[in-house]
């Protein structure tokens, strides 16, 4: 029988970490450098956005580098969470509510964290069992005002959001005991991949981190 979904699924796979990179990587060749950049700044987990074709190719190749928890992101079917999940995703993230990769996640035993934009879709989440949302696209919503509004009516409910979030909005969305973690892409943009700017990387997820922690 498989194991319910849940949050405390979820924050155990986190351990601790609040800020989580959501990465965009259209070539293998980066994810090894990549990976060590983030370690390097302190980070624990990111998020592998099946968005390129050598998506899940990227997303074993930073779970094998041992330093990041990895979870896969815009995961949109079912078949893309077991391709998730077989390559090494100890997490799986979707920017909508779906119920057959909610049951497929379900089935192997991960944590599955559902976009919601509205209280409607945050119900249905509830109603399938889960009590983590990703609070998807976060600043275009209305950013921290709109989490406190959908939080305020689901006592319990905990909210990972994402979406056009940057450095300078973090530490207001940690600050907001209905928030697990907060996803982010400015710590590792393609430009940086593209430039091979590891560096920068580092920087910028040092900050994050230190930002989550202060």
């Amino acid at each position: 029988m498989a194991r319910p979904v849940s949050d405390s699924d979820l924050a155990s796979v986190l351990d601790g970490a609040r800020v989580m990179p959501v990465l965009t990587v259209p070539s293998v060749s980066t994810a090894g450098r990549l990976a060590d950049a983030l370690a390097a700044g302190g980070a624990r987990c990111a998020e592998v956005t099946f968005r390129t074709p050598d998506a899940g190719q990227v997303l074993k190749e930073m779970a094998d580098h041992g330093g990041l928890t990895v979870g896969a992101g815009t995961v949109l079917t079912a078949a893309q969470a077991e391709r998730a999940v077989a390559a090494g995703a100890r997490f799986v993230v979707s920017p909508g509510f779906d119920e057959e990769v909610v049951a497929t996640c379900r089935e192997l035993g991960v944590p599955v964290v559902p976009g919601v934009a509205t209280a409607t879709e945050l119900m249905r989440a509830l109603k399938a069992g889960l009590d983590t949302v990703k609070l998807f696209p976060a600043e275009s919503l209305g950013g921290v005002r709109t989490l406190r509004a959908l939080a305020a009516p689901f006592p319990g409910t905990r909210f990972v959001p994402t979406g056009g979030i940057a450095a300078a909005q973090l530490s207001g969305y940690l600050t907001e005991p209905a928030v697990l973690a907060v996803g982010g892409s400015w710590m590792a943009t393609t430009d940086h991949l593209g430039r091979g700017d590891y560096e920068e990387i580092r920087r910028l997820t040092a900050d994050a981190v230190n930002r989550s922690t202060t």
